[in-house]
């Protein structure tokens, strides 16, 4: 067998080898970080953000909000009042 072969027959395994290695240790590191993380138990869509008065506005107008009320509203959700 040619030398040249040997050696790139020998790199290949060896990277081929490394690969696995990091894509294994990277799944187990991506899995140790996500253990305490769970999923809302709320959907973030199915609360309407801006309360549109029925007839006010058609499809496609853009409806202006208080900025003072949705930023009371999303302390309110933050710090865990509903």
């Amino acid at each position: 067998m040619n030398p040249a072969v040997a050696f790139t027959l020998i790199l290949l395994s060896l990277m081929i080898g490394s690969g696995v290695v990091s894509a294994s240790w990277g799944f187990t590191l991506g899995r140790q970080a996500l253990t305490g993380v769970r999923q809302p138990e709320t959907r973030p869509t199915s609360g309407s953000p801006v309360a549109r008065e029925a007839g006010s506005a058609g499809h496609g107008d853009v409806v202006l909000v208080n900025e003072a009320e949705v930023l009371q509203q999303v302390k309110a959700r933050t710090s865990g009042g509903q």
